[in-house]
């Protein structure tokens, strides 16, 4: 029986760290038996580089896991890409911008049959955020238009990267907190997983394990906040 394998990243960076050295250990654990494979990279949320930028910086930056890494938008078929790769990864960037075009090119269901049948996935930022039920709790202005937030839904419950608690002197907006509040009151039975910057998810299966620098949060109800412990692993289905 084929087990669900995911790593969702709040962000690409953490700190004063370069771009995705910080989580690079996290996934070439997770890629271990993927060693000499291809690796199908999505870069729909690249807004302000090119697609084909966005590739090169990710070939870089990934080096040393020592596998092909090809970016969906090299096909006239990214379909095609996808099924024959040995892991999927989606990078972060403007969260609207890319459901619009998973939707566009039809890659919704071709990458969550990959998923569900043992391929391993990764994302970060809105890669982590496409991964949930929708994309409602993305912290992103929506500059594209997709025919629904509905996402993945490969993780059954929403998720809020680069997760940051209270306010900035002199902010009078809305705090994270507050956001996350409006989302529940009008979505009272989601569940969402707040993820701080240097944290993830690691799953397997129905199971997650916190991985990173930090706490996360499980918000639910009328802001029932739960602590879950770095380095815990707990049932979320």
């Amino acid at each position: 029986m084929s087990v669900k394998k995911m790593l969702l990243m709040s962000g690409s960076k953490y700190r004063d760290t370069a771009y995705l050295v910080h989580c690079t250990p996290w996934i070439a654990r997770f890629l271990t038996d993927c060693r000499g494979k291809t690796l199908a990279f999505v870069p729909y949320a690249g807004v302000s580089r090119s697609y084909d930028q966005y590739e090169q910086a990710v070939q870089q930056a990934f080096e040393s896991l020592e596998m092909k890494i090809i970016s969906v938008h090299q096909s006239q078929d990214p379909t095609e890409i996808i099924e024959r790769a040995d892991a999927v990864a989606i990078g972060g960037g403007n969260t609207f911008c890319l459901l619009n075009q998973l939707y566009r090119h039809n890659l919704l269901e071709p990458i969550r049959n990959k998923v569900k049948c043992g391929t391993p996935f990764f994302g970060w930022s809105a890669g982590a955020n496409v991964a949930g039920a929708s994309i409602m709790t993305t912290n992103d202005m929506p500059i594209a238009y997709p025919p629904s937030f509905k996402a993945l839904d490969l993780f059954p419950a929403q998720i809020n990267p680069h997760f940051i608690s209270g306010k900035m002197q002199g902010h009078n907006g809305e705090s994270r907190e507050e956001r996350l509040n409006e989302f529940l009151t009008v979505n009272p039975n989601a569940v969402v997983y707040a993820l701080p910057e240097g944290t993830a998810l690691q799953i397997r299966g129905n199971t997650a394990t916190v991985i990173g620098y930090d706490n996360i949060l499980r918000i639910s109800g009328q802001m029932d906040v739960e602590e879950i412990a770095l380095n815990s692993t707990f049932n979320y289905a």
